[in-house]
């Protein structure tokens, strides 16, 4: 007589309570996998290997396994919470040992690598400076927090569509503030090579039958008088006594006599710098009567020596105006589109793209000229009113990173103030031919066994790996209805089973009791 079956079911019955109580707890862990308890039969085997009629001496709990079924997703306020819909974990490093996970629970530690709860770093795929993704050896996923540099404006693209009904200016030649000179103006915001931001603008002037001239204006002055203008950023006596007048203001001790003298020197030297290179631009006696009222004897009781170069340059700025230089010529055909052959038979022959360079003046500490290619291609001249279709410039300023979003291909993208976006980074997923051989850790972690198979790792979306979901957790996948059910039916074996030792025992006592 025995108790061995009993005994077992008793020992299987209490394990399958373990694993719905494990379960149970587990319900709200977020990444958890709920658990199985498996059992087998038991039978002793004949000294001959012979089968007969045997009852069986019990049962055995033959694994605990993990049930790897999708979990529900939810949505999170937390932009790094990162749920995996599909196959796969999340491959971490916890000084260099590496480990796998459901729970997309991160957030970004003082060094910029992402973590989960337990300081495991996410690992994946980096990012160049220029957001190229680097795909090869993985490594913890770094936030680079450094700005982005900026990007001068090289080219505009640009397409628009030139009334063909329009009437010619009534007013020539050709004036940025004129308005009844030009026919219509589009801006384009451009930047120099520090990422500051300048107005490149292009009039269009209608100059007969399907015939139109291009001009340009940076930050509201027309391109030639903006050269001419800025002539004293070149000239060596300007340059000269420049750096005499922040000599005289940072002498120790100070000496305003000096910084007057200063001043007025400057203001002579840019406005001859300027009147001269007015009027090798052609500006009339008008134009450079305007010019030599801001500098020399012309300026009532020195005027020029309670202002800074800065402000000297911009007064002169303010009157500098010469003959403006068109920066294109566009023709049309009798549909309305560009007539390129047409075109280069101009004198001197129109290709497209044009070059049109751009002063930048005031100074900035940029490259002082701007060469950009702007391209008209596409243009057209129809029988509708003027306006612009499609305009594209590259070029950008500098900029802060604000914040960085998750993408279901795993791609990290920084959103920076400048409106531009650069790639920091992508998160791999790994996947095993047996997720069950698994070795739970704990921490909703598991490491790679030898019933596991190798890891495969990966882009998410990509083979048997699943796709990521941002601001987004996966729930456990354990049903609390059944688990209770499980508990019910597991308390019931659990009874029975004693109830079979408690018989066994009374059946023992009654033989001990025969005499």
């Amino acid at each position: 007589m025995s108790f061995q079956q009993g005994l077992s079911g008793l020992n299987g019955a209490a394990k399958s309570l373990d694993v719905i109580g494990n379960n149970i707890a587990n319900s709200a862990t977020v990444g958890f996998k709920q658990s199985q308890a498996q059992f087998a039969d038991i039978y002793a085997n004949s000294l001959y290997g012979v089968g007969g009629n045997q009852p069986g001496i019990g049962v055995s709990v033959s694994q605990v396994a993990q049930l790897f079924n999708q979990g529900n997703l939810e949505s999170s306020s937390n932009p790094l919470d990162i749920a995996i819909n599909g196959g796969g974990f999340f491959r971490t490093s916890v000084n260099g040992a590496i480990q796998y996970s459901r729970n997309g629970q991160f957030q970004v530690d003082k060094s910029g690598f992402i973590i989960n709860a337990q300081k495991a770093q996410l690992t994946g795929y980096p990012a160049d400076a220029n957001g190229k993704i680097l795909a090869g050896a993985t490594v913890p996923l770094q936030i680079d927090p450094s700005d982005m540099a900026p990007q001068a404006t090289t080219k505009v693209d640009t397409q628009v569509n030139l009334d063909s009904n329009s009437a010619m200016p009534t007013v020539v030649p050709f004036s940025v503030g004129e308005q009844k000179s030009w026919t219509k103006q589009f801006p384009v915001p451009v930047f120099d090579s520090l990422g500051n931001a300048h107005t490149m603008s292009n009039f269009y002037v209608k100059t007969g039958t399907n015939t139109w001239d291009v001009y340009t204006a940076t930050d509201g002055k027309e391109i030639t008088s903006a050269k001419v203008a800025s002539a004293a950023q070149t000239d060596a006596a300007s340059l000269a006594a420049r750096a005499a007048y922040q000599a005289a203001v940072t002498a120790v001790p100070l000496v305003p006599a000096n910084i007057t003298a200063a001043a007025v020197a400057y203001g002579n030297a840019a406005g001859a710098a300027v009147r001269t290179a007015a009027a090798a631009a052609g500006a009339s006696p008008a134009q450079l009567a305007a010019i030599s009222a801001t500098f020399g004897s012309a300026v009532p009781n020195g005027v020029n020596s309670s202002l800074t170069p800065d402000q000297i340059d911009t007064n002169i700025s303010s009157v500098t105006e010469v003959p403006a230089v068109k920066s294109a010529s566009l023709v049309f055909n009798s549909v309305g589109s560009l007539d390129k052959a047409a075109m280069l038979g101009l004198t001197p022959p129109q290709t497209l793209p044009v070059t049109v360079n751009l002063p930048v003046f005031p100074a900035t500490g940029a490259n002082a000229n701007l060469a950009i290619k702007v391209d008209f291609t596409n243009s057209t001249q129809l029988s509708s009113s003027t306006s612009e279709k499609r305009t594209v410039a590259d070029g950008y300023a500098a900029g802060q990173l604000s914040r960085f979003v998750v993408g279901s291909d795993g791609v990290i993208q920084g959103q920076y103030n400048n409106g531009k976006t650069r790639d920091l980074g992508q998160v791999v997923l790994t996947n095993f031919s047996n997720p069950n051989g698994l070795e739970p850790l704990g921490n909703n972690a598991w490491a790679e066994s030898s019933t596991s198979g190798s890891p495969m790792t990966g882009e998410p979306s990509s083979g048997n790996l699943g796709d990521l979901r941002a601001s987004a957790v996966e729930v456990s996948n354990v049903d609390l209805t059944a688990e209770l059910v499980n508990m019910i039916t597991a308390q019931r074996a659990y009874q029975a089973n004693a109830q079979t030792i408690k018989t066994q025992d009374s059946v023992l006592q009654t033989l001990v009791n025969l005499r």
